[in-house]
């Protein structure tokens, strides 16, 4: 590819990204533009570089692509959008999230059984919070879904990509369960009020008998 060919494709993707209210596939970049897939991913990766240091980012995840603005000025941007959005996580929903970020695609069954807790109000949480979603199934018995990130986790947390989170030494492995029995069933973890991280006021009403998880 010449470097006027490049710069014309370089072009073209930028254009669409900063119109595109979601992010946009790389096969959808490489039709608009007549170009193979492999230069239009050799081009979203140049532009990223040109970026970085700038006001404005490029993300990737999977075979998507999105622009957004540098995680630093954020503050910056919320105050000029009057942007006054609470984005404090629990204790409980963090570490359901670590687990995803590190692990992904997972399985609920699996997050449970490395918590050793019910993680459903936390996967609640989080995917209300745009945060994970459903990315397929498991080939494993009963076929349960997997969870991943998505790109307003990557917003979340100022990155480019999921590779780019840092490395953690190796997690000990899986304990093996009894069969039939669901990772976190009949296991209650204490509600701690030191592990709180949100406002108090914004916490869930108890149900009486549910106390399976930390509160979101």
């Amino acid at each position: 590819m010449t470097s006027g060919a490049n710069e014309n494709l370089k072009l073209v993707i930028e254009s669409i990204l900063f119109v595109a209210d979601d992010p946009v596939e790389t096969a959808a970049l490489a039709r608009v533009a007549g170009r193979r897939e492999e230069d239009v991913i050799e081009a979203v990766e140049a532009i990223a570089a040109e970026y970085r240091g700038r006001g404005l980012r490029i993300q990737r995840t999977g075979a998507a692509v999105q622009m957004v603005t540098a995680p630093e000025a954020s503050p910056f941007v919320e105050q000029f959008l009057g942007v006054d959005e609470d984005q404090r996580i629990s204790h409980a929903a963090l570490e359901t999230l670590a687990i995803i970020a590190y692990k992904q695609p997972i399985s609920r069954q699996v997050i449970e059984a490395i918590r050793g807790v019910n993680c459903d109000r936390a996967l609640a949480s989080l995917k209300a919070r745009g945060l994970v979603t459903e990315v397929g199934r498991a080939s494993t018995a009963g076929r349960p879904y997997q969870y991943g990130t998505t790109f307003r986790f990557l917003e979340h947390f100022g990155l480019e990509k999921p590779s780019d989170l840092p490395p953690l030494p190796d997690l000990p492995p899986l304990p093996d369960l009894p069969t039939g029995e669901a990772p976190g069933d009949g296991k209650q973890e204490a509600e701690e009020a030191d592990e709180r991280v949100g406002d108090p006021r914004n916490e869930d009403v108890e149900e009486p008998g549910d106390r399976s998880e930390d509160e979101e």
